[in-house]
């Protein structure tokens, strides 16, 4: 019986078939009897519907699929009742559209949006029968791909990949793909067209081209290239013209609900603010917008090829896009007033929030707001570089309340740089204020469905930030922390949510990782280790145990304070902003300086002139 018979009789005794189904509205299916095509799986290392949520699975389905010779399937980490059925009758992992086994695949891409899906990739390359570690990979087998935030520090996971792309991969997965279309003529070796790739291809980081040696203490004493030709320093891509650059008109329409079922619209790459704690904020800078024609071209069309029925303004500061208002106008006048097509506003800001705005966009039904102070004073805030201060959450909670808005959620982090518990009774008493800014707008009463949410989770210092030399609290210091906010804000008006202090502390000990965490996540994932990420399937205790059998330290990661002089795993990327201004601005942090936004002042944010040239 071969596999897509098997995977239809185990369909139905799972608990959500259409996760693997395909054949969804706007998929593309080719012939894979056609000896020319160049099959590419994108793999997303979660379940379904988060991975058909992320914006970059679309653009690079489409952009791909878009090329005759190319086909590019969707492959999901199948969900734990799902795993069974397919270990059970020998099913392989599959891509979704073909269903046929990810053997089949020339290349199989994986997005590292997160570093705890890290066993779950591993995961997926056992069920595709595929060697985990890249060294045991023979001619035929596909080559792996990682790109994505967290592939600017891939050591963790360097010794399972073959390709590493840093930055945004539309152009350079083309040209990967074009490398490898000559080389598949005569298939000499994989290391051949690793090597090549290395050369000639900008963005491309090869693992295995590179060796590391460590200092006695087990700090980093150098990294060295294996052949002479290949780069020291290995730049990320950037797409200069939005306008110009690939962006579908048509997207996949899931048969069941995912985390975000909607129109994504990208309005800008990049961010301009600066917050201290902040890898996006950094990684994908310069900013670079799409044109508001641009955008009212491809809204149309998507609308029309999906039926959707919400729009999502995305980009990491939605409220700094240049054309804002313009563009709102025209998507409430033309299709929130005429076809009932909800406007979604994500990441709008304190210091700039227009509840004219907000209220025009949600007058059927008002949802939520979501404000995000990050530090509980004006000190902290300082330190971090939020440029927000205490009268702005009080003036938008205000004017929000007296438009009828009757919830607000406040986000916050605790265990950032400098923190003290004077920096969390601000929390709690940002919450109050809250609190009383909406009896005042409501002459003293509190009315039922009022409630104030407050959400923290805990630092963790991150690759190319100004705060990449600070150590994380430890467990127990935040798990106090926890504890002491938990009976700050005892109040039937206000719900508390925290993370997960474990999961902080691994998330921080992969971020700042070297290639010595392979073997342990390796390790930990033969234990059983996968979804880490999900606080029903993370099994910290097996995670404890791996480090201590390969005698690696956790908190000589995660908890210590580095040096200026230190190398850190990730020193060969370019990322575009420079160590120096990286520097400047953790000193900048010490003093509880701001720094000003960087639009147009490309010394200030620290950008590499080469990349920012003709674009801030």
């Amino acid at each position: 019986m071969n596999q897509k018979v098997n995977l239809n009789n185990i369909l139905a005794k799972v608990e959500k078939p259409a996760r693997y189904l395909g054949n969804e509205m706007n998929s593309y299916h080719k012939d894979t009897n056609n000896k020319e095509l160049i099959r590419y799986g994108f793999c997303f290392p979660d379940v379904y519907e988060v991975g058909m949520s992320h914006l970059g699975l679309q653009i690079m389905y489409n952009l791909l699929n878009s090329k005759e010779d190319i086909y590019c399937e969707r492959v999901f980490a199948p969900a734990v009742d799902m795993e069974e059925k397919m270990r059970e009758n020998n099913i392989s992992l599959f891509g979704l559209e073909s269903r046929e086994p990810v053997t089949n695949f020339d290349f199989l891409g994986f997005t590292l949006q997160y570093e705890l899906s890290y066993t779950n990739i591993l995961n997926m390359l056992e069920l595709g029968k595929i060697p985990i570690y890249s060294k045991d990979r023979k001619l035929n087998h596909p080559f792996i791909m990682v790109g994505g935030p967290c592939a600017y520090n891939s050591e963790p996971i360097a010794d399972f990949v073959d390709i590493v792309v840093l930055g945004e991969g539309e152009e350079v997965t083309l040209e990967i793909i074009n490398r490898y279309r000559s080389w598949k003529k005569n298939k000499t070796t994989r290391q051949e067209f690793l090597y090549d790739l290395a050369k000639n291809v900008k963005g491309v980081y090869i693992p295995s081209l590179y060796n590391f040696n460590y200092n006695e203490d087990g700090t980093i004493k150098e990294l060295v290239p294996l052949k002479e030709d290949i780069p020291t320093k290995i730049q990320k891509r950037i797409i200069k013209n939005l306008d110009e650059s690939f962006f579908p008109d048509k997207i996949l329409v899931p048969f069941i609900d995912v985390v975000h079922s909607r129109i994504m619209l990208e309005l800008f790459r990049g961010c301009t603010r600066g917050c201290r704690f902040c890898q996006a904020g950094m990684i994908y800078r310069p900013i670079r917008e799409r044109s508001v024609e641009k955008l009212k071209e491809l809204a149309k069309k998507l609308i029309e090829s999906t039926g959707y029925e919400e729009i999502s303004l995305s980009s990491l500061s939605t409220s700094d896009y240049s054309q804002l208002q313009e563009l709102t106008d025209y998507l409430i006048s033309e299709y929130a007033k005429k076809e009932r097509i909800g406007i979604s506003l994500p990441s709008l800001r304190l210091d700039n929030f227009s509840l004219e705005l907000a209220h025009k966009v949600q007058e059927v039904r008002k949802s939520g707001l979501t404000f995000a102070p990050e530090a509980g004073t004006q000190r902290l805030r300082d330190v971090i570089n939020k440029g927000v201060t205490e009268n702005d959450l009080e003036n938008a909670t205000k004017k929000a309340f007296e438009k009828g808005w009757n919830s607000v959620k406040l986000y916050f982090m605790i265990g950032l740089p400098t923190e003290t518990y004077e920096d969390l009774d601000g929390i709690a008493d940002l919450a109050y204020k809250v609190i009383d800014i909406y009896r005042d707008v409501h002459n003293g009463k509190l009315t039922r469905n009022f409630n104030v949410t407050v959400s923290t989770s805990s630092f963790v210092p991150k690759a190319f930030t100004p705060f990449q030399w600070h150590g994380q609290d430890t467990i127990e210091e935040l798990t106090e922390k926890q504890r002491y906010l938990t009976k700050k804000l005892r109040n039937r008006n206000i719900k508390y949510n925290y993370h997960d202090s474990e999961t902080s502390f691994l998330e921080a000990v992969i971020a700042r990782g070297d290639r010595r965490i392979c073997k342990v996540i390796y390790d930990a994932f033969k234990k059983g280790c996968k979804f880490d990420g999900w606080g029903e399937h993370f099994k910290f205790d097996l995670w404890k145990e791996s480090f201590e059998e390969n005698n690696i330290d956790m908190s000589f990661y995660a908890n210590r304070e580095r040096n200026y002089e230190e190398i850190f795993p990730w020193d060969h990327i370019d990322a575009g902003v420079s160590k120096k201004f990286l520097m400047r601005e953790n000193e900048k942090a010490k003093r509880g300086d701001l720094t000003p936004d960087c639009r147009g002042r490309c010394n200030a944010c620290g950008i590499n002139v080469d990349l920012a040239r003709g674009l801030c």
